[in-house]
């Protein structure tokens, strides 16, 4: 098996973004809706095969989180950029800029890591952050395809929001615990 396939997986994630967005931007949420999805198959694929045919690398390790956030991130300020028939913002601005936030810091921290020759995996809650909000767009899609009423899909965001804010005390509470933050203090 090509040992880059899981790379180009990952890669083909970035591809799908512009795509995705064009989608969201003209109303177009059930080719959205298939952009994701493809996105997100690669994503379990990528992984899967990493691991299946032992092909995990560094540079996966790093990109692979990366294309999530970065797609996540994308589809999140254009649905917050978005807004309903009744005006509002599909989603919160408050709520987008606390998570970019977070994501900005989380790709600031590993960006330095890999610089120190660390690479920091991905943990069971910022996956479980991820799914939620993965979970949130698509209800959000099938809200504005359908021209649903009832706006459930705000319960999702507020609960990834909380995993969110969980997952960042946990991966610098793992940092810590690990001595990432020691070993920063002794380059000063």
């Amino acid at each position: 098996m090509n040992k880059n396939i899981p790379n180009i997986l990952t890669l083909s994630r970035f591809v799908l973004i512009p795509f995705i967005i064009l989608s969201l931007a003209y109303d177009k949420f059930l080719l959205a809706f298939i952009f994701l999805t493809v996105s997100a198959l690669t994503d379990v694929l990528d992984g899967f095969i990493a691991r299946k045919f032992n092909l995990i690398s560094d540079f996966g390790k790093l990109m692979d989180p990366l294309a999530d956030k970065s797609t996540q991130l994308a589809i999140l300020v254009t649905l917050a950029l978005k807004h309903t028939p009744q005006g509002e913002p599909i989603i919160p601005l408050w709520i987008m800029f606390i998570i970019a936030l977070k994501e900005v810091m989380m790709v600031a921290g590993a960006s330095f890591l890999y610089g120190k020759e660390t690479v920091v995996s991905s943990k069971w809650y910022g996956k479980l952050t991820t799914v939620l909000f993965y979970v949130a767009i698509v209800s959000s899609l099938v809200i504005f395809y359908f021209k649903l009423s009832f706006r459930f899909d705000t319960y999702i965001y507020y609960l990834g929001l909380a995993m969110t804010v969980f997952s960042l005390i946990m991966y610098f509470k793992d940092f810590y615990a690990e001595g990432y933050f020691k070993d920063i203090n002794k380059t000063k």
